[in-house]
Order: C-alpha cells, then sequence, then structure tokens
C-alpha cells in the first residue's frame, strides 16, 4: 500500500498547506484531503505539481507500508 508524504513533507519545509496551494496551483480542499487521508487516491498531474512546488520528485511523495489485515 502507498501512503502520502504531502504534509511530512511541506512541514519539514514549513509550508502551510495555503502556501502549498498557491505554490502548487492545487486546490485548498485538495491539499487538505491529502493532509487529512495520506492513503486516498489522487491524480498523477496533482502529485506532479505538488513534487514541483516542494522541490522534491514525485517518487519522494510516496512511501510504501504494509497492508491493514
Amino acid at each position: 500500500m502507498l501512503r502520502l508524504r504531502v504534509k511530512e513533507l511541506a512541514e519539514e519545509r514549513g509550508i502551510s498547506q495555503s502556501k502549498l496551494s498557491r505554490m502548487s496551483d492545487v486546490h485548498i480542499t485538495t491539499i487538505r484531503r491529502l493532509y487529512n487521508n495520506p492513503y486516498g487516491g489522487v491524480n498523477i498531474l496533482t502529485l506532479e505539481k505538488i513534487a514541483l512546488a516542494l522541490g522534491v520528485e514525485i517518487s519522494d511523495l510516496t512511501e510504501k507500508v504494509p497492508d491493514e489485515k
């Protein structure tokens, strides 16, 4: 299972949700959803915008975690 690391990476850089939204041109509602549900789905264009805004590769936005059983 993949978990999104958007929140952690933004916080490491001192970037708030609203600033990330402006920097990435991704709606604040989407940013909030990614912060609150890091296991939810997201489209690749959104990940690309966020990665560019944070100065990371798209692969840095995800981590593999064991499936819950």
